[in-house]
């Protein structure tokens, strides 16, 4: 039998998007949603439900997927909270927070995940890339509403 562990990771991450807090919401939803993509520009078919206990999917079509989460909270436009099982196919338990916060027309984002899994060693290795990627995402999707208002 293979070895396993109760593995714990804590990421935390800022960015400073030069656009106004509900453009960045929205953003985030997108991303999260049907803008998402992987770091090599690909789609990743993705599904939120942007309400109370709303599901976080990966769509494969023909009632094919993978629960990522639920929406635990949400207040537009300041805050998102995601908690379930997200891209484990172990015993696992993540949450996800979207926090943002208005700094003039500029927007702080504020990611943080947290999850316990008992999962392979060294299984997390790579978490830290595709949450930036992600706030990258966010921050380019932000600009081109923008820039579509203008």
């Amino acid at each position: 039998m293979g070895k396993h562990d109760v593995t714990t990771i804590e990421v935390v991450k800022e960015r400073l998007i030069a656009a106004p807090i509900d453009v960045c919401f929205e953003a985030v939803l997108e991303e999260i949603g049907p803008g998402s993509e992987l770091p090599d520009g690909k789609p990743f078919p993705m599904v939120i439900e942007p309400f109370p206990g709303g599901r976080w999917y990966r769509d494969l079509g023909e009632n094919r997927g993978h629960l990522w989460g639920h929406v635990q909270v949400i207040k537009p436009p300041t805050i998102l909270e995601i908690s379930g099982p997200m891209f484990v196919s172990h015993p696992a338990s993540n949450h996800v927070q979207y926090r943002l916060t208005a700094e003039g027309e500029q927007t702080r984002l504020k990611l943080t995940h947290r999850a316990m899994a008992w999962v392979p060693e060294n299984y997390f290795e790579g978490v830290d890339t595709g949450w930036e990627h992600g706030l990258k995402r966010i921050a380019e999707l932000a600009a081109r509403r923008v820039t579509a208002k203008r």
